[in-house]
C-alpha cells in the first residue's frame, strides 16, 4: 500500500477510515452491485489507497470496503480464510459450532426474497473480497445467540468497535437485495434480532419500536 495514508485497523473497524462506502472500480450490474468486485479489484485499490480514501481520516462514515480491506488484512496476516477466522475468534469461543454462520449455505436453506410470480430474486455477490462487509449466512436462532453472546452476556469481552451506539442500545444494521436485518441490546438485558424481506427502513423502525416497548427484565438483567 501507498506509504502515508494513516489508516489503522482500528479505523477500518471503526469506519473511520476515511475510505468510500462501496468499492471504486467498475461499477457492477445494477441488480449485483459488487459482482466486478474481484480479488485483483480489490488489490488494485491497495495499490491506490491513498486516492481511494476521499474523506477525513478519523471521521465516522460507514465503509464496506473498509471492511474489505480489513478482513484481507485479517487473511493475509494469518494465512486463513475469513471462515476460518469466524469459526476460531466467534463461533467457537460462544459455543457454536464452525460453520453455523457461513458464506455458503445449502440453497434449499435460504430465505431469499421472491419477484412478482414467487420466482427467487437473483442476489449480490458477496462471496468475494467483500465477503466480511455482509456475506455471512446464519439461522435466525444462531444469530440470536451470538448476538446474545456478544452483547448481552458479552462472553468475548467489549462490544467490538463496529458495533453502533445510540445511548442505551449498542446495535448494527444491513441490508442486502430485498432484505434486511436489525441485532440490536439495551443496556438493561432487553435485545432483538428481527429479519424480514423487505426494505431497511421499515425494519430498523420496527425493531426499534419493538425493543422500546418490551418491558425491562425484572432487576434490570
Amino acid at each position: 500500500m501507498p506509504a502515508g495514508t494513516g489508516i489503522t485497523l482500528r479505523h477500518l473497524a471503526e469506519h473511520t477510515s476515511g475510505l468510500s462506502r462501496l468499492p471504486v472500480g467498475p461499477a457492477g450490474p445494477p441488480g449485483d452491485p459488487y459482482a466486478t468486485f474481484t480479488e485483483q479489484a480489490l488489490r488494485a485499490s491497495l495499490r491506490e489507497l491513498d486516492r481511494v480514501a476521499t474523506g477525513p481520516l478519523g471521521k465516522e462514515a460507514y465503509s464496506n470496503l473498509g471492511y474489505a480491506v480489513l478482513g484481507h488484512a485479517l487473511t493475509t496476516v494469518t494465512g486463513c480464510s475469513y471462515q476460518q477466522l469466524v469459526d476460531r475468534h466467534v463461533l467457537l469461543p460462544l459455543g457454536l459450532e464452525a460453520g453455523a454462520v457461513t458464506a455458503l449455505p445449502p440453497a434449499e436453506q435460504r430465505l431469499v426474497p421472491r419477484g412478482l410470480f414467487g420466482r427467487p430474486r437473483p442476489l449480490w455477490t458477496l462471496t468475494g473480497p467483500i465477503l466480511p462487509a455482509g456475506g455471512l449466512w446464519s439461522t435466525c436462532r444462531t444469530l440470536s445467540q451470538v448476538v446474545t453472546g456478544l452483547l448481552v452476556e458479552r462472553r468475548l469481552g467489549p462490544p467490538a468497535p463496529s458495533w453502533q451506539r445510540s445511548s442505551p442500545i449498542t446495535w448494527h444494521n444491513g441490508a442486502t437485495r430485498g432484505s434486511s436485518v436489525v441485532a440490536a441490546a439495551h443496556d438493561d438485558g432487553r435485545w432483538i434480532v428481527l429479519h424480514r424481506l423487505g426494505a431497511a427502513a421499515g425494519t430498523d423502525r420496527l425493531a426499534r419500536k419493538a425493543l422500546l416497548a418490551a418491558p425491562a427484565p425484572h432487576g434490570g438483567t
